[in-house]
């Protein structure tokens, strides 16, 4: 039998629906993504840890969920948000339903709600603290709500980050198959990548560029790193407050100008606070496979994934960076490049996974400064 659930926010708002997946409750900041298919890679993306995600795309679950497709170990969102989902899917790729999905992994679904009201809302009120539950009334939900922490001031990237180095060399992000990913032979650069809440993309993206790639934890030194004698240094994505990631800023700071450094997303703001900028957290942030993306350069326009709630203030940069991307919904940062050594960064996500593939040269251009440090 289907049970009722709801879904409370701390400002009092709540919504009722249907229970899908686990059965139970589910806190963390409610965002929405505006990404038309990708759930899977959404879900699973290590950036969504502390996260309920509401898609603004009604129809859910169409393809199923298969392990090729996951871009960490496991799904880290917190809850899922959706208007309907489909129970049987419809793909010879399908291996089981996405309701089955996030019940096997303990993640409580609601769906049947109007998510275009959840959506509006928050980009008016501002992405805040919420709870799905099963059981309980609407206000003592809103209550459990109210008492939860903000996502300013924690430190999630530690705590989602592999605990050992390890090394990666696996090709293929586009495959439809483990099978048919194949294995980097004759690696002709070496990249450390600081695991902030990395993507698999990203890494069979190194590996196709000819990059072996040893991931080290978050509280790697720079002394560390530069032992390892990388040739280039990769700053990956990751959740929470970019500020509170203890002595990452400090790290990347000590690596500039020794190795080549490329920095994605949580790796584009801790670039910038280790040249002394400033971050601040977004209203509702940006999330989703559809944001324009412009390269002042070139007045280029990218459509490119995005899953951040925290940006760059351009004001506090100084004159070691300037600002190379912006998007052109908000303003907003997008890119840096250090003009006083080989280092540049995106706030976007050029892997993709889920999303469109316009912005992939940037892997090239990060081979080209490895190649001119040699």
């Amino acid at each position: 039998m289907t049970k009722r659930a709801i879904l409370a926010l701390a400002d009092g708002t709540t919504f009722e629906g249907l229970a899908f997946g686990a059965s139970g409750e589910a806190s963390g900041e409610v965002v929405f993504n505006t990404s038309m298919t990708g759930y899977q890679e959404i879900l699973t993306d290590p950036s969504y840890v502390g996260q309920m995600i509401c898609m603004t795309y009604p129809e859910q679950g169409n393809y199923g969920v298969n392990r090729a497709d996951d871009e960490s170990a496991r799904p880290h969102a917190t809850g899922f948000i959706v208007r309907h989902h489909a129970e049987e899917p419809s793909s010879f790729r399908a291996e089981r339903s996405l309701g089955a999905y996030l019940e096997a992994h303990g993640i409580p679904g609601i769906w049947g709600i109007d998510t275009r009201r959840l959506t509006r809302h928050i980009r008016t009120a501002g992405a805040q603290m919420g709870v799905i539950s099963t059981e309980g009334s609407a206000k003592a939900l809103v209550e459990r709500a109210r008492a939860l922490p903000g996502m300013e001031g924690q430190d999630l990237a530690t705590r989602i980050s592999t605990k050992a180095p390890y090394e990666w060399v696996e090709r293929g992000a586009d495959l439809w198959t483990d099978a048919e990913r194949s294995t980097l032979e004759k690696p002709r650069f070496h990249v450390v990548a600081y695991d902030w809440g990395l993507k698999r993309a990203m890494l069979r993206l190194m590996a196709e560029a000819g990059a072996k790639v040893t991931v080290v934890p978050a509280g790697t030194t720079a002394a560390q790193a530069l032992a390892l004698k990388p040739d280039g240094v990769f700053l990956t994505n990751g959740p929470g407050d970019p500020a509170a990631v203890p002595g990452a800023r400090e790290a990347v700071g000590a690596l500039l100008g020794k190795v080549p450094v490329f920095g994605i997303c949580l790796g584009h703001q801790i670039l910038a606070l280790a040249l002394g900028a400033r971050t601040y957290k977004l209203k509702f942030g940006h999330r989703g496979a559809n944001q324009p993306v412009k390269e002042l350069a070139t007045d280029r326009v990218d459509i490119t994934a995005q899953n951040h709630g925290f940006a760059v203030d351009d004001q506090s940069l100084g004159r070691r960076a300037r600002v190379t991307h912006v998007n052109l919904n908000d303003g907003t940062v997008e890119g840096l490049e250090v003009l006083d050594a080989p280092a540049f960064s995106v706030q976007y996500h050029p892997e993709a996974s889920p999303g469109p593939h316009d912005a992939r040269p940037l892997f090239g251009r990060f081979v080209q400064l490895m190649e001119r440090a040699r």
